[in-house]
Order: C-alpha cells, then sequence, then structure tokens
C-alpha cells in the first residue's frame, strides 16, 4: 500500500513528487479545510439556538472553539478520505510554522486516520531536504497548535465584541481587531503629526566651485554652514508645532533677501581651503532576509505590495527556488554558507570573499517561525538568469540571490572627505564620498526609505585639495527650503514599525496591510497608506475607552504570550481566562463601558483649527457648518487625507455642491444627458436626470482613482458608463471575458472567475493581458505574468516563424502560436497532436477572430 503525503496546495504537490518514489501519493488540501464559522449559515443546526454559537466560541466551556468545514472543502475531505483507504500510512507534510502544523492537525482530526501519523516538516523543496525530512519525522507539536488556536480566539473574541459597539456608536459595518486596530492608531498618530506640523521657511547658499587650474574637470558644491561664527539655521533647528526656531537654539536665520545679499558680497571674496578631513570607513553587507526586510526591499525596488510580496514568495518556495519565506530568523546554514561562497569566487574573484563565512545573530525580539532566512534552495546558489522565470518572479528570486550572496562578500570599504571653505566672515562645507573597494556594493546595495537619500554605493568625489589653497567661485545660489511634515507610513515602513514594535509576525503583515485597506481604514496614496476619517473617529473611541486593545506594549505583549504558549511555557486557558473574563476582562470592559460612549460624539472626528464639523454618517464621512443659522453639509471623498482637509477646501466643496452637477454632453443612441455628480463616496458620472416618480435610478459609475471631475470629458464618461464591457471570448472555454468596476475595484471576470486590477486600466485592457490574469487567479497565484507555462509538447516552427506548442490551460489543453490559441478538440490527446493538425486549429481561430462583430442594443 501507499504512504499519503498531505501538503497545502497543488504546487508543492507536484515539486515533492519530483522527489519521492511510486509507494508515495501526494494530495493537497488547498489551505485549511476548517475553521470557526464565516457567518451564520455554517452553524450547524444543533448549535444555532446557543448564544455562543455566533462567535463560535464556546467561552464558559473553557474557550471551546466550535470549528467547522465549509461547503466548498466537503469535495477536498471526500477525496482525501478515499484516498487515506489506499495507504497504509498518513505523512502531514504542511508548512512549518504555527499555520501549517495547524493545518496537520486539523487533518488528523478532521480524517480521523487509523494508521500510523508522522508530522514531516522541511524549509526548502529539495531533494536532499525532501529525503532528510522523511527520515526525522516527528509528532504534531500540540503547543504549536495551541499557540495559532489561541491567536483565532483572541482575534475572533476582540473582533465581535468590539465591533458591535463600533456599529452602535460610530457607523454599520465597521470592524475592530487585535492587530489591525493598533496598525491603524501608528498610521493615525502619525497623520496627527502632518496635521499639527507647522511648516518653517529658511535659506541658504550654495556655492559652485573650480579647483584650479583645470576648471572643467575639477568642478565641486559647498554648502553655507555658517556666517560670523553663527551657525546658520537648517530644517532640523525648527519646531514642528509652531514653524518657528526651537527654544534655546542659537542660529542664523536667513530669509530670501538676507541670503540674496550675501550672496553678492561673498560672490567677490576670495575662497580658501580652510580645513581638510578624510577619513576611511568600512560598509558590511547586511543580513539575508527574513520576511519583513524581503517586504521592505520588495517594497521600495520592485514596487510590490506585501501581498504581491508573499503571493510570488510562496511560489517560487512551493516551487522548489527559495527556502520557506514566512520566517525571522537570519541565519544560514552551512550549506548555503559554503554555496554562496563558491558562486562568489566564480563570478567576483576570491577577493571579493569575505576572511572568515560571515554568520549573522537575529536582533528581532521574540523572533520565532522558520530556522533559516529566506534564501535560494538547494547548494548551487543559481543566478536568475540560469533558471526558467520571468516577469516578477525573476525580479523577486533576483533581490533574494543577490542579498544571500551579498551576505558572504567583503566588507566595501570608503574615503570620506570633508572640506571647509572659507570666504571673508562664511564657512561653507563640502564632502565628498569615493569608493576605494566595492566589496558586497558588487552584488547588492540595500535601498532606502527616503526618495532624495544617495545610495552608499554612489561616488561623490573631491577633488584633491590643500589646506590653504584657493579655489574658484563659479556661482553662488540663494536656496530657499521649507521643513517637511513627518513621512506618512509606506508598505515597508509599516512593516519595519510593526516588526520593531513587537506586533504581528512574519505571517500576519501582509494581511494586517491588506485587511486595514479593504476595512476601509487606510488607503493609498501613491505608496503612502493614509488613514481615513473613519479610521479617526474609531482611533480615538478606542483609546478612550478601550486603551489596551491599541497599546504598542500592551498588543506586543499579547505575542509574547502567544510565543510563551508555542514554546510549552504558557498555559493557553490561564490566558484567554485572564483577557477576557472577570472584572478587567474585555467582557465586562464593553458591557460597563458602553452606556457611557454617546453615540454623537463617538461619530465626529476632532481635527481642531477648522471652522466646520466632521462626522460620520450612515453613508461615510461628511462635513457640516452653520452658516447664518442655516447647516449646510456635504460629503468628503475617501481619499481626502485627513491632515490636508482645510477651510478653503470645505468652502470649495460646499460650492460645489450648491452649484449642482456638471452636464458633460449627450449620449448618442439614448440622447439623454452625461452628468458629472459627487456623492458620499465620492464623484461620478451618471445617464440621466434623476426621477423622483420613479423606482428606477439612472445608471452611474464612478470616476476610477486619479481621475478628476472637473477634467472627465464626455468620452471617458461614456466609457465607464459602458462598464462592464465584453473584451472577446476565452481561447480555451470560448465563454466572454469582461472587464468592469465592483466593491474591490476594476477587474477582469470569465466564467465566475475574478481577477483584480491592480496595475492595468479597466478602459484599455485587453483580451490577452486578461487571460493571462484571469490564468494566474485560477491557478491561486501560481502562474504569473512571466512565468513559466506549463507546455506538453513543442510542435516547431509556425510557416510565419514563432514557436506552436501544446499548453495546459484551466479550461483544458489547447494549442498556442504568439497571441493566437485554440482549444483542443474534446476527443483529441494532446500528446498525440501534429503539427498540421494545430495549423488547421490556428487558421480556424484566426478566421473566427477576423469576422466583425455586430454590435446589438440592450433591451430596456
Amino acid at each position: 500500500m501507499a504512504k499519503l503525503v498531505i501538503v497545502e496546495s497543488p504546487t508543492k504537490a507536484k515539486t515533492i513528487s519530483r522527489f519521492l518514489s511510486g509507494d508515495f501519493v501526494i494530495k493537497a488540501s488547498m489551505g485549511h479545510v476548517r475553521d470557526l464559522p464565516a457567518s451564520a449559515s455554517e452553524i450547524p443546526a444543533k448549535y444555532k439556538g446557543e448564544p455562543w454559537s455566533r462567535v463560535g466560541v464556546n467561552v464558559e466551556a473553557d474557550f471551546e472553539p466550535l470549528y467547522v468545514v465549509p461547503d466548498k472543502k466537503r469535495k477536498v475531505i471526500n477525496e482525501l478520505k478515499e484516498a487515506l483507504k489506499k495507504a497504509d500510512e498518513l505523512i502531514l507534510a504542511t508548512d512549518e510554522d504555527r499555520e501549517g502544523e495547524s493545518i496537520g492537525w486539523h487533518l488528523s482530526e478532521v480524517l480521523k486516520p487509523k494508521l500510523p501519523v508522522r508530522r514531516m516538516v522541511f524549509h526548502e523543496i529539495t531533494r536532499e531536504a525532501i529525503e532528510q525530512a522523511l527520515n526525522e519525522t516527528r509528532d504534531i507539536d500540540l503547543n504549536l497548535v495551541r499557540a495559532q488556536e489561541t491567536r483565532r480566539i483572541l482575534d475572533r473574541l476582540v473582533g465581535y465584541t468590539v465591533s458591535p459597539l463600533l456599529w452602535r456608536k460610530i457607523a454599520p459595518k465597521l470592524s475592530a481587531g487585535r492587530v489591525q486596530s493598533v496598525a491603524v492608531r501608528l498610521l493615525v498618530l502619525r497623520e496627527r503629526e502632518r496635521r499639527a506640523f507647522v511648516p518653517g521657511y529658511f535659506w541658504d547658499l550654495k556655492a559652485y566651485l573650480n579647483k584650479r587650474p583645470d576648471k572643467a574637470a575639477h568642478r565641486f558644491e559647498a554648502t553655507l554652514v555658517s556666517v560670523g561664527s553663527k551657525r546658520v539655521a537648517t530644517g532640523r533647528d525648527f519646531d514642528e508645532t509652531t514653524g518657528k526656531i526651537a527654544a534655546g537654539k542659537d542660529v542664523l536665520l536667513l530669509d530670501q533677501q538676507e541670503a540674496e545679499a550675501l550672496a553678492a558680497r561673498l560672490l567677490k571674496g576670495q575662497w580658501t581651503v580652510r580645513e581638510l578631513e578624510e577619513k576611511d570607513a568600512v560598509r558590511s553587507p547586511y543580513a539575508p532576509f527574513t520576511t519583513s526586510t524581503l517586504q521592505q526591499e520588495a517594497n521600495r525596488k520592485l514596487g510590490l505590495a506585501a501581498r504581491e510580496t508573499m503571493r510570488i514568495a510562496q511560489n517560487l518556495y512551493e516551487n522548489g527556488y527559495i527556502t520557506y519565506m514566512r520566517t525571522d530568523s537570519v541565519h544560514l546554514s552551512d550549506q548555503a554558507i559554503n554555496a554562496a561562497r563558491r558562486r562568489i569566487r566564480d563570478l567576483y574573484g576570491a577577493e571579493y570573499l569575505s576572511p572568515q563565512p560571515r554568520r549573522y545573530q537575529t536582533k528581532t525580539a521574540n523572533a520565532q517561525e522558520a530556522h533559516e532566512a529566506i534564501r535560494p534552495a538547494g547548494d548551487q546558489m543559481l543566478p536568475a538568469d540560469s533558471l526558467p522565470l520571468e516577469g516578477r518572479e525573476k525580479a523577486l528570486y533576483d533581490l533574494i540571490w543577490k542579498r544571500t550572496v551579498a551576505s558572504q562578500m567583503a566588507n566595501a570599504r570608503l574615503k570620506l572627505t570633508t572640506a571647509t571653505i572659507e570666504v571673508d566672515d562664511a564657512l561653507f562645507r563640502a564632502t565628498g564620498r569615493t569608493v576605494l573597494f566595492p566589496g558586497f556594493f558588487r552584488a547588492y546595495v540595500e535601498g532606502s526609505d527616503d526618495p532624495e537619500a544617495q545610495l552608499e554605493s554612489q561616488e561623490q568625489p573631491l577633488p584633491s585639495l590643500a589646506v590653504g589653497e584657493e579655489v574658484d567661485c563659479r556661482d553662488l545660489e540663494a536656496v530657499g527650503h521649507e521643513t517637511k511634515p513627518p513621512a506618512r507610513y509606506t508598505e515597508a515602513t509599516l512593516v519595519k514599525a510593526l516588526e520593531a514594535e513587537g506586533i504581528g509576525r512574519p505571517s500576519t503583515y501582509a494581511t494586517i496591510i491588506d485587511t486595514i485597506q479593504e476595512r476601509g481604514y487606510v488607503f493609498k496614496q501613491r505608496k503612502e497608506l493614509v488613514p481615513t476619517f473613519v479610521a479617526f473617529a474609531v482611533t480615538a473611541l478606542m483609546e478612550k475607552h478601550f486603551e489596551d486593545l491599541v497599546d504598542l506594549k500592551f498588543t506586543a505583549n499579547m505575542e509574547q504570550q502567544l510565543d510563551d504558549i508555542a514554546a510549552g511555557q504558557a498555559d493557553y486557558l490561564n490566558y484567554l481566562r485572564e483577557f477576557y473574563l472577570g472584572s478587567d476582562g474585555l467582557e465586562n470592559q464593553v458591557k460597563t463601558r458602553e452606556a457611557a460612549i454617546d453615540p454623537r460624539s463617538a461619530s465626529t472626528v476632532e481635527l481642531g483649527n477648522l471652522n466646520a464639523e466632521i462626522r460620520i454618517g450612515q453613508y461615510g464621512p461628511y462635513v457640516a457648518r452653520e452658516d447664518n443659522g442655516d447647516r449646510l453639509t456635504v460629503g468628503l471623498p475617501g481619499d481626502m487625507p485627513p491632515a490636508d482637509i482645510t477651510d478653503a477646501l470645505i468652502d470649495q466643496l460646499l460650492h460645489k455642491k450648491n452649484e449642482g452637477p456638471r452636464t458633460l454632453g449627450v449620449e448618442p443612441e439614448s440622447g439623454l444627458p452625461v452628468l458629472v455628480k459627487t456623492g458620499p463616496f465620492g464623484p461620478y458620472v451618471q445617464l440621466g436626470e434623476d426621477d423622483p416618480d420613479s423606482k428606477k435610478k439612472p445608471k452611474r459609475a464612478s470616476l476610477l482613482k486619479g481621475m478628476s471631475p472637473d477634467a472627465i470629458s464626455l468620452d471617458k464618461a461614456l466609457a465607464l458608463l459602458s462598464l462592464p464591457r465584453t473584451l472577446g471570448d476565452h481561447p480555451e472555454s470560448g465563454k466572454p471575458v469582461k472587464a468592469g468596476v465592483g466593491r474591490f475595484g476594476p477587474y477582469v471576470v470569465c466564467d465566475g472567475v475574478f481577477a483584480n486590477l491592480k496595475h492595468d486600466d479597466v478602459l484599455t485592457v485587453e483580451l490577452d493581458r486578461a487571460v493571462e490574469l484571469l490564468a494566474e487567479k485560477a491557478n491561486g497565484g501560481g502562474r504569473r505574468r512571466g512565468a513559466t507555462k506549463s507546455v506538453i509538447k513543442e510542435l516547431g516552427d509556425h510557416p510565419e516563424g514563432g514557436a506552436i506548442q501544446v499548453l495546459s490551460g484551466r479550461y483544458g489543453p489547447y494549442v498556442n502560436w504568439g497571441k493566437i490559441n485554440a482549444t483542443l478538440p474534446k476527443d483529441a490527446r494532446p500528446e498525440e497532436v501534429t503539427l498540421e493538425q494545430a495549423l488547421a486549429l490556428l487558421a480556424a481561430k484566426q478566421t473566427k477572430q477576423a469576422k466583425p462583430k455586430t454590435k446589438g442594443r440592450k433591451k430596456a
């Protein structure tokens, strides 16, 4: 009989099957097979009358969770049970972290095997790792399972206890979360700082200098630092709340007129090198990637969101290209260190190796999860160009490869030079940087969260200078500056902050960021994460009445408690009782404090310095103002940053509302006017006027992100109103592919499969791109743009050039030539298809696509 091996995904199962013999049957559970009820419909009939069933946790019975198998998982469970009947041993090979341990335990509980069960763990999918894992199996670690279960129960109790209070006090459909509320508070605190910020203004001088006698070849710049022995003010000298020089700072503050007058005087003076300082500096390579540092760098360098980074990384791991991607360890195995050092010697030479192997120590508080950093799998350390990867998969793998290799390279050596230039009573400073030996810079330089910062590997040399040497000033420019408010968080800096505070874990960062956006607490403005007015209201309520739940240290301590449970050093039941029950428990806090929370006060956003009131209503935030005894109100756009709202902006919004809708033109077929209007959820276009006597509402379409209601044209408006639009028939199924805009933004859809349009324009996306995105989604993210395709057979070249292949698709095998795809007949065996048959199928498809499509009018 066979040994049944269960993993989470088909991709992982396929990769592992390359290394196991015919005695093994590998099946996928498709993630978790059971969970707490997601809705009332999932609650079993015998529990529906229980008061705790809605929460899914029986608090009175020692916090016993109610686990249910969702309908969509029943088919998977039945298939696994059938496979188990033919096996003599069950091997649970789910991921090695708490989540994977929990999936393995749930599988064991649901399948109820009456045969030996072993737990198999590995952090990379290579032959050596799989064979070693088979020889070192163990039992399920119930401490890890308890830790994951406790986290799940905590999240459910917080969400289901506090969220209904938010509905009653602020607005419907709001939610609170054990970690999400803390993340939102971090963003709100930063936005409050930006709102309280008052800019300061100062001027200085920039000198453009030449070394004599070769003026063209030895140009450099210097900045004014002092006049008359008094330091010139810079941005760090200002008080952020007043825009003035901070108390106790004795500096010279120049305005434009003074700076220009000083420039005119100094330009006539004699410029001499007064001091010269040179020092050598050493830069050491960075530690290999953890989950958080990978997410940060992928965001900085590749522009990837945390969720996208993890999706691509998981695909790379499951296909055997990298080690496990959820980890906060920076440790590298001896195998990895040796592979990296061999690759460095081959590519760069022995002089680029560090003298001794570098071994990094994890510094993150409460580090846990997997026991090795994220690195290329195996013992070859293959560069990206030598692997069948393309697009974002190749880019992310290349980032991981470079970081890993660089970690074993020699230090970079720099020469830093500072020259002080004197003219009359003023001093200027020039700085230079020269790379003496690039070391690990050859492979990798870490990105910066400051877009204006120079990378360390960039050279900026000064000419050879000597004390007492005269230099020429060819120009002297007065430069004005304005101090900047604290920068908003990006995904990279938020992950960094959460990790530094000990909030969340590697497996949760991407989910946290996704959740706070999906629930309307945060929106993206370029790369910035901006909290909404709703986030302000909810955070203020939580701070005032449930301070612990949004306190950074309290939340970090909760993570420590979970770590202690995972290590077997704490009792989960005692902790749950302490957190939820008793006079200080969450349950009693909500009951006793709810009466003191005034809904009107809770739904009012306090910003200060505003001649209006901002409130959260049933349809979102709005502003209200008293004007001659009248109460004027207008909805606030969902993408308006709270730090940026002013009385002038409110005046504009009220004025636009009073003006009424703007007519763009007439829709040709119906003759109805096309209007631009503003509603509670932002600007939109509408076909036809509102008819109070009709129950049928005019067709409407929200403006897309980045569209301005003042600049939208009639053509664009008509294009929005035409959504969803049909792009064509799917090349494999023949079913229509459509593009439209829904609750979660633009999408493409075919046969019930939806794929979000994150980087493509819903108004211009074409069929081929839509098919590609749908393939990615259908494969659970396994196939991505530019990823390797599953080729069944190579048929040869088309007479017009280009390869013809038989490929596997979601709807079955098909023939591909360039951008033409033709589905195989149902009775055709893909491995037996000939070149002649393929040419006939492709020709028929080309003929079909060439036929003009007739436009029909929809029935009213």
